[in-house]
């Protein structure tokens, strides 16, 4: 029942395309009662040839020549229905596949953070293009062949019993026998199949991760920890994949003994039939055409079904990634927001990670439009799970977050992250052009304002001075280019946004202080006007902040300006103590 309604359902994707199935069907249809009238008129034939010794010469050819000019008209239009089938099937398959791709691929990207912590990149792209291949060789195969073969099955099958029932009887015992062994084979190897396939996306996401992380494996002589492991997946893979395969040769082995064994009983029983004078040779000819034609297709059906077995597990996860529900849900008919004034506020809002403890408590705090407040704590101490919040990467277990008065829960989650520009500690830059990298900020940005935006950024020198400028390509996270390029790129980035509302999450911790110092006077740039968060380690950096806000334990234990919270001689100043102790001067207050 359970590969009945997964089958059922990868039929439902095709809803749209429904006057094509209509298309389809009608064609399957038209194709069966074809194919099962080749037999009968061969049948027919013989008959007239068996009856020629007694009949007049001019009446055999009448009725052969009516019946061969019937078989020619039958054949030609078998050809013209097989030609539309496939037509329609392949075309609907390609289409649909691709839609089934792109459905999944802007699904996985509208989740959260919350759902890519949990599952590897590399099982949801092996995900992705295993259920889609998997969903387009169902289609295909249903459609082009195996529709037919269901319909000739279910429906002409039955009338075999009105040309001769005693004989119609034998077929369908055939497929019954056919039915009942595929049945009780994937009742044996469906759960089996399930693990072979959780191993093959544990295989991928395993391979993934050691491909994006080449520098450590290579680095830390991880090459033969990271093949074993890859091996050991493997093993347990073909542990599993094997007794599958062995059902599956048994069926096939069985299913050849009973395709002959059923045209053995049929030329036996229709020649006990024909000595009493209850079948003649044409209705045993027509059988065994019958039986011929419907052992080739239950064979094809045979394997169709192991196939299904196959790719269920694929087929399943995919779907499972497609249900798969936001932890930050959006309401129907959420407002959205044009381009806001930067009016934030915290109303003591807690969190909690689902089943763990409150890491917020009681955090409650007004960011009015253009002031910069800065977030400083030894790391764990809740900084950068607050700006998830403010992102709406989570929603508070206690307390709202607005933005311009509008709880953040009441907002469209693309208005409300189009208002929120990102600095990352990582500059996150695609593999792609210069130009590309700069565009995520705004699409239709024009080359004046992309050069505009470097400029304030810091970056346009060096970006002038790449192979080919604007249209170089960066690498895979941009490699090609260092820290504090990346950084200005990012900064950039976030300039042709042009948010109102800025978070600066730890975006020149990485940097040395000669390129920090560049990168410094770009974020002046880009701070310029905005209400904008700081979450720093290094106090140097938040010195000109209007608030500071210190966390300690998920809390803020104080708050103030640089001087006032020096002055106050508390947690705050036991900070900038430390970092004079340990780092450069720089740090010092002034």
């Amino acid at each position: 029942m359970h590969l009945v309604r997964l089958y059922a359902r990868v039929l439902r994707v095709l809803a749209p395309d429904k006057w094509v199935a209509v298309g389809l069907a009608a064609a399957s249809v038209a194709l069966a009662g074809l194919q099962f009238m080749e037999p009968v008129l061969f049948g027919r034939v013989v008959d007239v040839l068996t009856h020629a010794s007694s009949t007049p010469r001019e009446q055999v050819w009448a009725e052969a020549l009516q019946l061969l000019a019937l078989w020619c008209a039958v054949g030609f239009s078998a050809i013209g229905a097989n030609i539309a089938i496939s037509l329609l099937a392949d075309r609907r398959a390609h289409r649909n596949r691709l839609l089934a791709m792109g459905g999944f691929f802007e699904h996985v990207l509208s989740m959260p953070l919350s759902f890519h912590g949990d599952v590897q990149s590399g099982r949801l792209m092996k995900v992705m293009l295993a259920g889609s291949d998997h969903m387009f060789a169902t289609w295909l195969a249903f459609f082009r062949e195996h529709l037919t073969t269901f319909i000739a099955v279910i429906v002409l099958l039955p009338l075999t019993l009105v040309l001769n029932w005693r004989l119609g009887l034998l077929l369908i015992g055939l497929v019954a026998v056919f039915a009942i062994i595929v049945a009780y084979v994937i009742s044996k190897t469906d759960r089996a199949q399930s693990e072979v396939e959780r191993f093959q996306s544990e295989l991928a996401g395993n391979a993934q991760d050691a491909l994006s992380n080449i520098v450590v494996v290579q680095s830390f002589t991880r090459l033969g920890s990271e093949a074993r492991l890859f091996g050991d997946i493997v093993r347990r893979v073909l542990d599993h994949q094997f007794p599958v395969l062995n059902w599956w040769a048994v069926v096939s082995v069985m299913t050849r003994a009973a395709s002959t064994l059923t045209v053995i009983a049929i030329f036996v029983l229709g020649t006990i039939l024909h000595l009493d004078g209850k079948a003649t040779v044409g209705e045993i000819v027509t059988f065994m055409g019958f039986a011929t034609m419907l052992i080739s297709r239950m064979e094809g059906a045979v394997g169709f079904v192991s196939r299904l077995v196959f790719h269920g597990p694929a087929i399943a996860e995919f779907f499972a990634v497609l249900d798969a529900q936001s932890s930050v849900p959006e309401k129907p008919g959420a407002l959205t927001l044009a381009r806001a004034k930067g009016d934030v506020d915290f109303d003591h809002v807690a969190f909690a990670y689902p089943g763990g403890p409150r890491i917020l408590h009681d955090m409650d705090f007004k960011a009015p439009p253009g002031r910069t407040v800065a977030l400083v704590g030894q790391t764990g101490a809740g900084k950068s799970t607050a700006m998830a919040l403010l992102q709406r990467l989570w929603d508070p277990v206690e307390g709202r977050i607005t933005l311009d008065t509008h709880d953040l829960r009441d907002v469209s989650l693309e208005s409300l992250r189009r208002n929120i520009g990102v600095v990352f500690q990582e500059s996150m830059l695609f593999n792609r052009s210069i130009r590309d990298n700069l565009l995520v900020g705004k699409p239709d940005a024009t080359q004046e304002e992309i050069e505009t935006a470097c400029r304030m950024a810091e970056a346009h020198d060096f970006i002038t001075r790449q192979p080919r400028g604007y249209d170089t390509m960066v690498g895979e996270r941009g490699s090609s280019l260092s820290g504090g390029q990346r950084q200005r790129l990012a900064i950039a980035r976030a300039l042709l946004k042009d948010p109102p509302v800025l978070i600066l999450d730890e975006a020149t911790s990485a940097l040395d202080a000669a390129t920090e110092a560049r990168v410094q006077k770009a974020l002046k740039a880009l701070m310029n006007g905005r209400t904008t968060f700081v979450i720093a380690h290094r106090l140097s950096t938040v010195r000109d902040a209007d608030e500071i806000l210190v966390f300690e334990g998920g809390r803020i234990v104080e708050r103030g300006s640089f001087r006032q919270l020096v002055d106050l001689d508390g947690r705050f100043a036991e900070l900038v103590k430390t970092q004079l102790a340990t780092g450069p001067e720089s740090d010092a207050p002034h």
